[in-house]
Parts: C-alpha cells; sequence; structure tokens
C-alpha cells in the first residue's frame, strides 16, 4: 500500500462513519485566504481541530468569527489527502447559543399563537389621520430620528410624543412593556409606533420577551412595529396591529401625505357619482314600470298619476339628502385639510422663527441678545435682531 492509498482510504472511512453533525468550540487562528476560502481551527480547554469552509459556503454567513468567538458548526469529519491532515469541513456556522434562542422564539411564538393573539380578527386599524403620533424606542437610535425625519416629510404638523426607553441589554423588555403602558394610560395619541433599528437576533431579542408581547396586546392603542430590517422577524411583529419592515416604513404607515388625502377626497367623489347614477337608474327603472302599467279610465289615471308625483317626490328629497350627506362629509375632509396646512396658522398671526441656520426657535431660551432671526408670516418673511428675551413660565 502507497502513502497515496492509505490517505484515501483513511478518508474514505472518515467520511463514511461521520455524519453531518453540530461542534461547538472556540475560534482560533483564523484566516480569510485570497480564494476566499476560511482556515481556522476550534478549541476547548483541551483539544482542538482544524477546519476548513469553502467560499461557497461562508458567503452564507452573516457574520466573520474572530478570535476567540464561540461558535456552532455543523460540518463533516475528512482528511487532507496531500498532507494527511485530519480536519473538518464546515457547512454552516452560527454564533453559540442562537438555537437556543431560535428555539425559545418558537416556543413563544406558538404558545401566543394558540391563545389566538396574532389573529387578524382583532387587529385593528392604523387611523386615517392621527391627530398624534406615539414613539416607543430609545432617544439616542438611528431609528428614532429616521421616523421623525419621514414624519416630518410627510405630515409636519402631527404632534410626536416620544416615550423613551432602553431597547437592548439587560432590563430593556420590562422598559419597553413599562413604555408601552405608560403611553396606553396616558391615551394621548392615537397610533403607537414601537420600533428599534437592525441587528443580530441577541441585539433585536428585547423584542421576542412575553411581557413585550403581552403588553402590545394589552394597549388600547393601535400600534405599528418597526423592529429591525426588512428580513428580520420578531414576536413584537406577530401581535402588534401592524408590522412594517423598517423604522420609517412604520413611520409612512402611521402618517398619510397631502397627496394621499387629496386622492380619498377623488374617490369620495367617484362613489357619491356613483351612488347618484344606481339611484336614478333604480328610480327610473320604477317609473317606467308604473308607465306601462296605466290604464284609459281617467280615474285609475290620476291615481296613478300621484303615485309618480309622490314616488318622484321621495326621489328627490333622497337624492337631495344624500347629497347633503357627502358635502358634509367633503367640507369636513377639506376644513381637516386646511387645519393641516402650517399656512393657515400664520395668516392668524403668529410667526415661525428660525435661527441663521435654519433650525425652529420654539422656546425664548434657545435665543440669547444679539441672534439673528427669521420670520415667516402669514405672507412673506423678515429679518429680526433679538434684543430682549423674556422668559415665561
Amino acid at each position: 500500500m502507497t502513502v497515496t492509498e492509505l490517505n484515501r482510504l483513511a478518508r474514505s472511512v472518515l467520511e463514511q462513519n461521520f455524519p453531518l453533525f453540530w461542534l461547538t468550540g472556540e475560534v482560533s487562528n483564523f484566516t480569510r485566504a485570497a480564494s476566499g476560502h476560511w482556515y481556522f481551527s476550534l478549541k476547548d480547554a483541551s483539544a482542538q481541530v482544524r477546519c476548513v469552509m469553502f467560499k461557497g459556503r461562508n458567503s452564507y454567513v452573516d457574520f466573520t468569527p474572530s478570535e476567540g468567538d464561540k461558535i456552532e458548526a455543523r460540518c463533516t469529519v475528512t482528511l487532507y489527502e496531500a498532507r494527511g491532515d485530519f480536519q473538518l469541513t464546515v457547512e454552516f456556522v452560527q454564533r453559540a447559543g442562537l438555537g437556543a434562542l431560535f428555539e425559545a422564539f418558537e416556543k413563544l411564538k406558538k404558545k401566543l399563537g394558540a391563545e389566538g393573539l396574532f389573529d387578524d380578527a382583532i387587529k385593528r386599524s392604523i387611523p386615517a389621520l392621527p391627530e398624534k403620533i406615539g414613539i416607543v424606542t430609545s432617544p439616542d437610535a438611528a431609528a428614532l430620528r429616521d421616523v421623525l425625519t419621514t414624519l416630518k416629510r410627510r405630515m409636519p404638523n402631527i404632534p410626536v410624543i416620544i416615550y423613551p426607553t432602553p431597547v437592548q441589554g439587560k432590563g430593556a423588555a420590562q422598559s419597553i412593556a413599562s413604555a408601552i403602558h405608560n403611553a396606553n394610560e396616558r391615551a394621548e395619541c392615537d397610533v403607537l409606533i414601537i420600533c428599534r433599528g437592525g441587528g443580530s437576533i441577541e441585539d433585536l431579542w428585547q423584542f421576542n420577551e412575553e411581557i413585550v408581547a403581552r403588553a402590545i396586546v394589552s394597549c388600547s392603542i393601535p400600534t405599528i412595529s418597526g423592529v429591525g430590517h426588512e428580513t428580520d422577524f420578531t414576536i413584537c411583529d406577530f401581535v402588534a396591529d401592524k408590522r412594517a419592515a423598517t423604522p420609517t416604513a412604520a413611520a409612512e404607515l402611521a402618517s398619510p401625505t397631502r397627496e394621499g388625502l387629496i386622492n380619498t377626497l377623488k374617490q369620495l367623489k367617484s362613489q357619491l357619482g356613483r351612488s347618484m347614477q344606481f339611484i336614478l337608474n333604480q328610480h327610473g327603472q320604477a317609473l317606467d314600470y308604473l308607465a306601462r302599467r296605466l290604464i284609459s279610465p281617467t280615474q285609475q289615471l290620476n291615481r296613478q298619476k300621484l303615485q309618480l308625483e309622490q314616488v318622484s317626490y321621495r326621489l328627490r328629497a333622497g337624492m337631495q339628502q344624500l347629497l347633503n350627506i357627502k358635502q358634509q362629509h367633503i367640507l369636513r375632509i377639506s376644513q381637516n385639510l386646511a387645519h393641516l396646512n402650517p399656512k393657515s396658522v400664520l395668516t392668524r398671526g403668529y410667526a415661525l422663527v428660525q435661527n441663521k441656520s435654519g433650525a425652529i426657535v420654539s422656546a425664548s431660551s434657545q435665543l440669547k441678545n444679539g441672534d439673528e432671526v427669521t420670520l415667516t408670516l402669514g405672507t412673506g418673511a423678515a429679518e429680526a435682531i433679538i434684543q430682549n428675551i423674556k422668559k415665561t413660565h
């Protein structure tokens, strides 16, 4: 037997007797070759083993292992014949402990699903035109900046109330649940956005805790979940009234645009026209039927004429009443649009104050003597220099 034959036989014995299995260990001597393949060792306190993970496999891993990382590897045993090296061929890796997290996720999902907490029947509609929007998130999160920017662009006059809470780390789940309960008790917003940016399953885990899910279910305010990126799913997404792919998408779901309201008006107008035409057609058919039943005697003719006049009167009255209802509906929507226009506030004597950088000044504490500001009025604008600052309580 030659060395080549020996190594080939040893490789065959190893691969046939060790099916695909999971191995937990600590990463050591990690190297990424120019070919894109990963070479590293997995070790524990007493031993180590060489591993290779080819580019076609490691391209599906969402992180790059580094020295000291504890990972779980799905692999097979083999022998590198050219050097007679015993090694593992790795098919997939994940951070150690993720299996337990996925198991806990599926267990809670099954439990809450069995209680009917994911059913569409209990989901509430998101208001088409909210007067106030609440946000549960960290005040330092990039997700909050994205949400505020989107709301300012779409509906700049809608007040926003932030219910601050940590969204990651020990105790964050309890804080998130408390913030949701606080928003529900204060009952000052029409829709509640619960959001944070993307991250690993560990980063988002607080939104997979049962205490957060129960808080969302018990909240009487319609809720929108905007946790992570489009491919991230949490228990929060399943129990919320609406799931958004990202925090920005959640802000878009919560806030209509002026163009959207105008389109709604057009749709209502179109529906009104179709309804009127339907009523006219129905009563026209009734009139045709009555006309065909007319007979020659004068008395019968007069009676039918009276009935025809009564039907015509009811038709006109019904049409007028329908028109009045639809016109009042359109008027209310038009008034809402007018109230939502920031310029309508300025025409009543108010002014929009901006500092030199263009930021809006809402309190005297943001100014000092000598500051230059721009005043936007109902018609036109003016420049001013601050001379005397008065603080009110």
